[in-house]
């Protein structure tokens, strides 16, 4: 394959992920393509894409039909539903998993979001959707909600690979990679095999500039105006250097000894919202080896087209740490408070996830009704 954006991303060590996922995609042959043409070696979704998928499309039709005609329930439906594309997208990036020895080949699933700050619940439904795929690629996203935490310990514990998600804060980051060694700690205790347990923590991007930038123009600090469009590299990259730490630490070297795998960085909402900042900003910006991206079609097209990844660049965040210490100094500094700002973000991140899953609640209730159901019959 000749070098593109896509390939010196790879070739660069980050893996290159798809932040989609339907039912056309696969029937079509849409995602083997994308492994093939595009570098995708990952799939995440979110309660937001599979909203869209099954409500926007009449490619589920038929199984709906089937489904009511069963009688479950709107719940089941949805389950089934969604574990049935997850397991087929896992078959198709079977080969990858087995070729880079597990360590992409992935697809996540989310919990259900109504559990965001429901522990227990949490930790069941996990062990429920692995069961249920049962695929070795399968990645369960768990929010990186305070509830959460525990969640992703105990379903560590358990033998269960998790994508942690919705992580917007250095602290709460810092929170997860504990919440990850000490899950792998009680994982080892337990007699699972360390070797077999991969985990990435999700970190947003996008949003905090979405969020930040409305207060950077108000400010009346002449040194306001070059901050904009720059802190959620900036958040991003200072996140990638606390990971560098962990793995230099003594704790992270005892569970490496004993096969455990690094949590990678997985570079999150990396779509582009304010159209005066390139398109590929969140991709380009975030390049260094261990680190995953994972990206919206368009974004992943845009890159494909005219990224500006190049073959000597292969590292853009280590060389950039200093600066974006600097720049989040200086947020400080105009009065900006970036802590209050990612917790706004988490909590409109869970409440994002939950009105999408009202959402295919009510259109899946719709068709599983007596009427529609009625609308297959001879």
């Amino acid at each position: 394959m000749s070098s593109t954006p896509l390939t010196h991303l790879s070739a660069s060590g980050v893996a290159v992920w798809l932040d989609d996922l339907s039912r056309p995609l696969l029937t079509s042959g849409g995602l083997a393509d994308l492994v093939r043409e595009r570098s995708v070696v990952g799939v995440t979704t979110n309660p937001t894409i599979f909203a869209g998928a099954i409500s926007g499309s009449d490619a589920y039709d038929a199984d709906l039909r089937a489904l009511a005609r069963e009688g479950v329930s709107v719940d089941a439906a949805i389950t089934r539903l969604t574990t049935d594309d997850v397991r087929a997208a896992l078959d198709v990036l079977a080969p990858v998993l087995e070729a880079t020895g597990g360590q992409d080949g992935r697809v996540s699933i989310e919990v259900d979001p109504r559990l965001a700050h429901d522990t227990e619940g949490t930790v069941a439904q996990a062990a429920e959707l692995a069961r249920t795929i049962d695929r070795p690629g399968l990645l369960v996203k768990i929010p990186a909600t305070v509830e959460g935490l525990d969640a992703i310990t105990r379903t560590i514990a358990a033998g269960i690979s998790v994508n942690v998600t919705l992580i917007f804060s250095i602290e709460r980051y810092r929170a997860v990679i504990d919440a990850y060694l000490t899950g792998l700690e009680r994982a080892h205790a337990a007699g699972h095999d360390l070797a077999n347990l991969r985990s990435v923590a999700s970190f947003f991007v996008s949003r905090v500039d979405t969020a930040v930038d409305p207060l950077i123009d108000a400010s009346d600090d002449p040194r306001a105006a070059g901050l904009r469009g720059t802190i959620a590299l900036a958040n991003a990259r200072r996140a990638y250097q606390v990971h560098l730490e962990t793995l230099a630490s003594e704790r992270w070297t005892a569970l490496a000894a004993l096969g455990a795998h690094p949590q990678r960085p997985l570079w999150a909402s990396t779509g582009v919202k304010d159209p005066a900042l390139p398109d590929t900003l969140y991709v380009d910006a975030l390049v260094a080896d261990g680190t995953v991206n994972t990206m919206p079609r368009a974004t992943l097209e845009a890159v494909a087209d005219h990224g500006t990844t190049h073959d000597d660049a292969t590292d853009t965040i280590t060389p950039a740490i200093e600066d974006a210490l600097d720049r989040l100094a200086l947020l400080r500094d105009i009065g900006v408070d970036l802590d209050a700002v990612t917790d706004t973000l988490e909590r409109e991140g869970v409440a994002k996830f939950a009105a999408s899953w009202e959402d295919l609640l009510a259109t899946v209730a719709t068709s599983l009704s007596p009427t529609a159901s009625q609308e297959d019959t001879p």
